[in-house]
């Protein structure tokens, strides 16, 4: 019995040891940000915690500069009435979907590529029988930016996309709606750099709606071009 006892007491210390090398080898693994039960994870988020989030261009540009000139020269009183932008809405209508829904699935991953974000299919509201058209038919694909991606998406159109427009002259600063907010229309997609020429089957156009809390359109264009937005001055030759 004596024997017996003393043999499972050297296995137990035996086996106790090896349980501590294992907890030194995991705890090394985890230092290292290793990929040890428990270890590697953790690493991994701490460091995409630790990294620092790098701010829009625009954005900065909207706080340090165009705020307080917009504030000053509309008297306002707070820097909450200065007009900011909402968010962004990038609609792409495809009527020749209702034939052909490889079209459909084609824009939408070009207006993912140029936005960064998927885009949503949008579908008729009611059937209209001279264009074969049934509502709940696909029909176009939209997306809707908001946030940091919304001002990156439009320093890219502001900054990249329109100077590549052939004969570019500006863009018009009659689409306004009243209420400050602004449509760009853009006829060929191929403006943007994230679109490759050789691989598109069509050339296509849409539309770029800026929302902004401008409330007029005074206030609107100002905050346009104060961002960098090249509008258009009739009577001015350039």
């Amino acid at each position: 019995m004596a024997e017996n006892e003393s043999t499972d007491k050297s296995v137990k210390t035996e086996l106790s040891d090896e349980a501590k090398a294992k907890q030194a080898a995991r705890a090394a693994a985890k230092a290292k940000g290793g990929k040890g039960k428990g270890g590697g994870g953790s690493a991994k988020k701490a460091d995409l915690v630790d990294r620092p989030r790098i701010k829009p261009r625009l954005l900065t540009k909207w706080k340090e500069e165009v705020r307080p000139a917009l504030r000053k020269q509309f008297e306002l009183k707070s820097v909450y009435q200065v007009p900011t932008i909402e968010k962004i809405v990038v609609n792409m209508g495809l009527g020749e979907s209702i034939t052909n829904n490889k079209i459909l699935d084609l824009a939408v991953e070009e207006i993912q590529a140029i936005t960064g974000q998927k885009a949503m299919v949008t579908k008729a509201k009611k059937s209209i029988s001279n264009f074969k058209l049934r509502e709940g038919m696909p029909i176009g694909a939209m997306v809707t930016l908001r946030r940091d991606r919304m001002w990156e998406f439009l320093d890219r159109v502001i900054s990249v996309a329109l100077p590549r427009v052939r004969d570019f002259k500006g863009v018009s600063d009659k689409a306004f709606d009243g209420r400050g907010n602004y449509t760009l229309g853009i006829r060929e997609q191929i403006i943007f750099p994230e679109i490759d020429y050789d691989k598109i089957d069509k050339v296509r156009g849409m539309n770029i709606s800026i929302v902004t809390t401008a409330g007029d359109d005074v206030k609107g264009k100002a905050l346009l071009e104060a961002l960098g937005m090249p509008m258009w001055k009739r009577g001015v030759q350039q």
